[in-house]
């Protein structure tokens, strides 16, 4: 039998939920609160497994909804509904689902998404990022790690350069959840955006914001914020010609999906000083190889995918998968379903 263990309840009309995680990955998204919640909205069950086993099948069998995690196995099989003939529901604790169950599914149960607690999150340490590469932070810390005072005699005499956004043009691609919340951020800042994003209209372009080819885009960037999604379109995006577009010294900030980049087109354009670069993301190569360049190379600077891994955001993904599985056993429309219809424009 699954690991996992079931709310008792005296209540028989409660549905039955699998929740689809290990323990330790549960309890980061589950606090005793919202463990609490669930227990009252449901008579659940929780699963380890990360592949489709014997014993998750026979888990599955009775569920009537079913809650998934990053650690969930990925339901490619259309047979998913004979396995569980009851199942009506998948509620996942996160934003990507296109590459965990099979497209017919979305037609076939309501599949639902937590984006929204993360793009805040996101967007901080995109605009993080953005003030740290303007105001080139990385170089002086290396000028400083010396035995020398040059750098203070060179500023003092010239000056430098324009190392600001207030006012400034930045480039991004993708306006979508997180690149609205971008731009909300740096509006105290008077920061104008030049962006790319083909499925927006121009007339939505709010104060201090313009919509753009993508080819002036990228030669207008001295900085470029990817925040798009990872849709046929745009992986590989950025390949070796359209990365020679950028200006020289250019800097590009992804905290969207790491396919967007070609990684081995743009690691020799950061080890000559001929772009930056400041990653959070770099699926498909995730953790980034031990010994890639990029990890030890002036002028990138990388994170582990921490854009939104506090633990509050998976209190927040919690909260709001439990308010969707709520709803849907009241007879109430969900409020995060994702439609067959939607995934060609989704990561």
């Amino acid at each position: 039998m699954a690991e996992g263990r079931f709310a008792m309840t005296s209540i028989a009309v409660k549905p039955v939920v699998l929740v689809s995680s290990n323990a330790r990955l549960f309890e980061s998204f589950f606090d005793a609160g919202l463990t609490s919640r669930l227990s009252q909205l449901a008579a659940w069950q929780r699963s380890p497994a990360r592949a489709v086993t014997q014993a998750l099948r026979k888990a599955l069998f009775n569920a009537e909804a079913l809650i998934t995690t990053w650690d969930s196995p990925q339901f490619f099989p259309e047979n998913l509904t004979d396995w569980a003939p009851s199942l009506r529901l998948i509620a996942h604790c996160g934003g990507t689902v296109k590459t965990r169950f099979a497209r017919p599914l979305f037609d076939r149960l309501v599949i639902t998404n937590a984006p929204e607690p993360m793009a805040r999150h996101v967007a901080e340490l995109a605009v993080t990022f953005l003030l740290y590469l303007a105001r080139d932070v990385d170089r002086y810390r290396a000028a400083l790690r010396h035995p020398s005072n040059a750098i203070y005699r060179q500023l003092h005499l010239s000056g430098g350069g324009e190392q600001t956004i207030l006012g400034a043009e930045v480039g991004m691609i993708g306006f979508g959840r997180i690149g609205r919340t971008i731009q909300e951020l740096l509006v105290p800042f008077g920061t104008r955006l030049l962006v790319h994003d083909p499925y927006v209209k121009s007339a939505a372009a709010p104060p201090l914001m313009r919509f753009a080819p993508l080819e002036e885009v990228l030669a207008g960037s001295q900085i470029l914020l990817l925040a798009a999604g990872l849709t046929v379109e745009t992986t590989g995006l950025l390949n070796r010609k359209r990365l020679g577009l950028l200006p020289r010294g250019a800097a590009i900030i992804n905290v969207a999906r790491g396919g967007i980049i070609d990684m081995s087109a743009l690691a020799p354009m950061v080890l000559r000083g001929r772009l930056r670069c400041a990653l959070d993301v770099t699926d498909p190569l995730e953790p980034l190889p031990l010994r890639h360049p990029l990890r030890r190379a002036n002028g990138a600077i990388l994170t582990p995918h921490v854009g939104a891994i506090s633990r509050s955001v998976r209190h927040q993904i919690a909260s709001v998968v439990l308010s969707d599985v709520d709803r849907f056993f009241r007879g109430a429309a969900v409020e995060n379903r994702v439609t067959s219809a939607m995934l060609d424009r989704m990561t």
